[in-house]
């Protein structure tokens, strides 16, 4: 199990290892229109990210967990090139209507790591014809490099036991698995394709293992 440096703290009868220093981690209470979370924010790799838990979750097993990947045009503006906004919004839907759960916000993680301005470039790829993939090889830029440690050191912190967790991504399974989380059971988090995202799910399912058997039934335009 990696130990990120941590130390072990005790705090009543309990021991535990604390996952982060004191002056990289805030807590409050955020009142939202789905109810009060806990908002949890916290200083790793270099980002500030956010951690909004729901109810009890602390000494728990199989949480329901949801961990995001920041993307501003989707989570902000809506954008339907992708399903990031919506997932997101499902997720603390579900979250609020189980009773409990945390969601996972991690920044640096827009276009698959490779920033704003990189993706906006890939983006006029795409509009040409390529795949979300070779939009971003062709311009020199990698894949995939998104790092989910902090999400598993934030839920270190919040002494969650095991998860649920709501993805239909294979490797945030096991950067979780790898770095100590017990992963319970995966949740899918299938949203319906639409004509402008069908290319980009398609690519997701088929050249990097997402689970996206919602792909099959979109509709295929008729040949011309």
């Amino acid at each position: 199990m990696t130990t990120f440096g941590r130390r072990l703290v005790t705090r009543g009868p309990e021991m535990f290892e604390q996952a982060f220093n004191d002056e990289d981690v805030a807590e409050s209470d955020l009142v939202t229109r789905r109810g009060t979370f806990r908002a949890v924010a916290f200083r790793a790799d270099g980002h500030e990210h956010m951690a909004l838990v729901y109810g009890k979750t602390k000494l728990r097993e199989n949480v329901l967990v949801r961990i995001h990947s920041e993307c501003m045009t989707g989570d902000i503006f809506g954008a339907m090139r992708c399903e990031c906004g919506e997932q997101l919004d499902a997720a603390l839907n579900t979250i609020v209507r189980e009773g409990n759960g945390i969601l996972i916000y991690l920044r640096g993680h827009e276009g698959r790591g490779i920033g704003l301005v990189a993706k906006v470039r890939t983006h006029v790829l795409q509009d040409a014809g390529m795949d979300t993939l070779d939009s971003a090889t062709s311009l020199g830029l990698p894949v995939d490099v998104r790092d989910y440690t902090p999400a598993a050191r934030i839920l270190q912190h919040l002494r969650v036991q095991s998860v649920r967790l709501m993805s239909n991504n294979p490797d945030k399974i096991a950067a979780l698995e790898e770095n100590g989380i017990t992963v319970a059971s995966r949740v899918p988090l299938l949203m319906p394709p639409n004509t402008h995202n069908i290319a980009y799910l398609t690519a997701k399912r088929d050249r990097l293992g997402h689970d996206l058997p919602q792909v099959d039934s979109f509709p295929l335009p008729h040949a011309r």
